[in-house]
């Protein structure tokens, strides 16, 4: 694959909170959950999340960090990998510091060797995007 980005629309499609209590109380509530994400367009398929976050409802202000497993088609590569996605934000609306990648050596099928960068986008009318940057192939 080339250095082109590969775009995707998703939707949640389902969220099951994990029941977890933490053990250190802090200014912001924590969490888990489970998420089924289901991708149309350049990225096809579902994936199966687990989503931990520091993060107040009331103030939008928090942390998240996801942990995906995918399965279906990216481009024109079918197969299952792993990746990882990371943002901050403040008002609900802003992304900072966001960062992501491909877990080295987790694909299966025409995606076993896929590595590279991801990165959620998301719209002012709230779609959500997630954005592959494939590195080239070694």
């Amino acid at each position: 694959m080339d250095m082109t980005q590969i775009i995707g629309e998703f939707t949640v499609a389902s969220v099951q909170p994990v029941d977890w209590a933490p053990e250190v109380t802090t200014a912001l509530p924590t969490g888990h959950a489970h998420m089924v994400k289901e991708f149309t367009g350049a990225i096809e398929g579902r994936s199966i999340t687990q989503f931990v976050f520091a993060f107040d409802a009331e103030t939008t202000t928090g942390s998240y960090v996801a942990m995906e497993s995918f399965e279906g088609r990216i481009g024109k590569r079918t197969g299952t990998v792993n990746f990882w996605h990371a943002a901050t934000t403040i008002d609900g609306a802003d992304r900072q510091d966001p960062q992501g990648t491909i877990v080295p050596r987790s694909g299966t099928g025409d995606l076993a060797d896929l590595t590279g960068s991801v990165d959620i986008r998301i719209d002012a009318d709230g779609t959500h995007h997630l954005v592959i940057t494939p590195s080239p192939q070694r």
